[in-house]
């Protein structure tokens, strides 16, 4: 009955229904076991559903400016009830209402670097690991020396060099990260490309970039994944740094970088200027890196049983 034609497609539709059913019961299992990570993963849905809904989560204006309610307290630090809840910072600007708005910059930034820096290092690790000899080695010597440079001062360096704007900074942010990428696509193209299905493909006579596309990016996706889930942290910490040196997003729009930077003259008389961005930041990359754990632990190959 195995060499009937029709039968062949069978044992394999199979596979992958109990393939995805258990994937479904370990992110499942997962969860139970550390509540931390759903906990993560409710947080980043809120922190996305705020940002897309922000005019009607706060109908005030993020860029607004009123020196007569400057410096205004958080509410309960007020005598009397202030629709600026979270305080006001040294323009009179509603705080809550910038930290709304300065999550879609953060996560545009975050997700579009990522965008950036993946399929650059994914197609550059997959040609030095699978093509190898002059391209592995032409590929990595570049990845090496970038890896001599710390990230912030080649950031900082080409947008000094180039300009300030919002797709520049984009772009920057995504060529600081593309060797992770690259490292790990090389690393595992060298494996799978000795694997018995790729061997099986090139004495029936595939091409090298089928080769590439239907067997060895598919088997790269896992590892990928999981560092894209990093990746958007690292960018959003990335993109605030520069904000607070004032090389990010420039005003009047909204950044938590910034508000930082805004508000460390005025941390002995007015904390709360500081204090809220900062703590936007810390509980929006702590949900992502918690994301970040359950997402290695259910997709590791080694752990696939």
């Amino acid at each position: 009955m195995t060499d009937e034609p029709g039968l062949e497609p069978v044992p394999e539709i199979q596979f992958q229904k109990v393939s995805e059913r258990t994937l479904k019961s370990r992110m499942i299992a997962s969860l139970r076991q550390r509540p931390t990570r759903g906990i993560g993963l409710v947080i980043i849905l809120i922190i996305v559903l705020a940002a897309i809904f922000a005019p009607a989560i706060t109908p005030q204006d993020p860029t607004q400016v009123s020196l007569q309610l400057r410096l205004r307290p958080p509410f309960w630090m007020e005598d009397s009830v202030s629709p600026h809840f979270l305080g006001t910072d040294q323009l009179g600007r509603d705080i809550w209402t910038r930290i709304v708005y300065g999550a879609r910059v953060s996560l545009i930034i975050g997700l579009l670097a990522m965008l950036v820096a993946g399929p650059i290092g994914v197609f550059t690790g997959v040609i030095a690991g699978y093509r190898g000899r002059s391209s592995d080695t032409v590929i990595m010597r570049i990845a090496d020396a970038q890896l001599a440079i710390p990230s912030i001062l080649l950031a900082v360096t080409i947008i000094a060099v180039l300009g300030r704007s919002l797709l520049i900074l984009i772009v920057v942010l995504g060529v600081t990260k593309w060797v992770e990428y690259a490292r790990i696509s090389r690393a595992e193209s060298l494996y799978l490309k000795e694997t018995d299905f790729v061997l099986a493909s090139r004495v029936v006579g595939a091409k090298t970039p089928r080769i590439m596309s239907r067997h060895i990016l598919p088997n790269l996706m896992t590892p990928i994944i999981v560092l894209a889930s990093f990746t958007v942290a690292e960018m959003i910490l990335a993109e605030a740094a520069l904000s607070f040196l004032g090389l990010g997003v420039q005003p009047p729009t909204p950044s938590w970088g910034s508000m930082i930077s805004d508000g460390r003259d005025y941390l002995s008389n007015a904390w709360w200027v500081a204090a809220w961005p900062g703590l936007a930041i810390l509980i929006t990359v702590l949900a992502i890196n918690f994301v970040g754990d359950w997402l290695t632990e259910v997709l590791h190959p080694r752990s696939v049983l």
